[in-house]
């Protein structure tokens, strides 16, 4: 299979309660209305992006059971994150990890840096 501009992320695994965000550009504005001001960025505390991709939230540990007649597939359960793929996130960047990929610029951002999402769709 071909990597492309279109699938290039899908090889990506985001790792437990952390997400995967594209940085919006400076002064990039919501349908909303939401954006940071200048004053805001150039502190570079927080900063804004996109969610791309996100990880399977946070484990939930099995119970230790001896029951000899069950079996021994036990698979992982997950708490979901809040996060979803495409709501616009405000983040702390202190607790954010940049990345370059594909010539790109990305940014890791566990769950707990994240102050507010926007979601494009009907409350």
């Amino acid at each position: 299979m071909m990597i492309t501009q279109d699938n290039k992320l899908k090889k990506l695994i985001i790792i437990g309660d952390r997400v995967l965000i594209r940085p919006s550009k400076p002064h990039e504005q919501t349908s909303s209305g939401l954006y940071l001001p200048p004053g805001v960025q150039e502190k570079e505390k927080v900063q804004q992006g996109y969610i791309i991709k996100t990880g399977p939230g946070y484990a939930i540990p099995l119970p230790v059971e001896n029951e000899p007649w069950k079996t021994e597939e036990e698979q992982v359960k997950y708490i979901p994150l809040q996060a979803k793929e495409g709501d616009l996130a405000l983040f702390l960047l202190n607790a954010a990890t940049e990345l370059m990929y594909e010539g790109e610029k990305y940014f890791i951002v566990p769950q707990h840096a994240i102050l507010m999402l926007e979601r494009e769709e009907d409350l």
